[in-house]
């Protein structure tokens, strides 16, 4: 295995830090200085110089222009995220979050988890819009976190994907990685996690097909990388091989991927609860454009 690739995982950083650190001669190899693409041996004494951890992520409570509340209670706050917020803070990202938004407009959530990362129990990409879940308690932390890890929430989105796929209703089981070249990506690989999607063709026309997906498992990016494996990537998104031509014709500017509707138990009242979200101005009116063209 290459260093940069062997040493990601036993170190848990990307590749991309790996790499970075092996450029600086801070590798060595039984006390040989080795560059990125050598390669491991079995049995080789490893010595490897990390760099000084990142200064911590801060969240700045901000007003954020369309994030809205859908529901709110003791425990949870659901709320309709809009496209080009993050989730919550990272590094490298400056732009607004939900949390931060939560914050800025009063709302109180869990404490439990990473300081940037309190009452989050699951995440939309900054490019997906749609409804998610945020606790507010410490008790719908722990109950949310638990259903999502065994996978008894109900996650419903809505895609736009190009061409057709066939069968027009199957699974996708397929294990999830991060690419080897492109750490900003993900793919299909057999070191990857157990990895599911199911999918139904809602409405076919010329150029795209319109499907409703349920999602067993919740990997980063699972939708969108599943679907560019069929080779029918997500209308608009350009980082998974989407046809620029087509997107730019339907008005859209980021991938068509919507969280359409969520169920699950209420960790407060244990009744089962669904919440949905209306699709959003760009995503509608390319949706009629698709329907209009046939």
């Amino acid at each position: 295995m290459r260093v940069d690739a062997g040493l990601a995982k036993l170190l848990g950083l990307s590749r991309t830090v790996v790499a970075a650190i092996a450029d600086a001669d801070d590798v060595l190899i039984d006390g040989r200085v080795v560059g990125k693409s050598d390669r491991l041996t079995a049995g080789a004494m490893l010595e490897i110089t990390l760099p000084a951890p990142p200064q911590p992520v801060t969240v700045q409570a901000i007003r954020v222009e369309g994030l809205v509340v859908i529901h709110e209670d003791d425990d949870i706050i659901v709320v309709d995220k809009p496209v080009g917020v993050a989730v919550h803070p990272s590094p490298g990202w400056t732009g607004p979050t939900v949390v931060g938004g939560l914050a800025g407009a009063g709302h109180r959530v869990a404490t439990s988890g990473a300081a940037e990362r309190q009452g989050v129990v699951h995440r939309l990409d900054v490019g997906t819009t749609g409804v998610m879940v945020v606790a507010k308690s410490e008790s719908a932390y722990s109950a949310l976190k638990h259903a999502f890890k065994e996978r008894t929430v109900d996650k419903v989105y809505h895609a736009i994907v190009q061409g057709h796929p066939d069968p027009i209703k199957g699974t996708i089981d397929a294990p999830i990685d991060r690419h080897p070249k492109h750490d900003y990506k993900f793919a299909v690989m057999n070191s990857g996690k157990p990895s599911i999607t199911h999918y139904e063709v809602m409405e076919a026309f010329r150029a795209a097909s319109f499907v409703e997906v349920h999602l067993e498992t919740g990997r980063t990016h699972q939708i969108r990388v599943h679907f560019s494996a069929l080779h029918h990537p997500c209308v608009g998104d350009l980082t998974y091989g989407a046809d620029p031509t087509l997107a730019k014709r339907l008005g859209v500017a980021r991938q068509w991927l919507h969280a359409r509707q969520l169920g699950f138990h209420h960790p407060g009242t244990g009744e089962w609860v669904t919440y949905t979200s209306d699709y959003p101005a760009d995503l509608a009116a390319s949706l009629e454009r698709l329907r209009e063209e046939g």
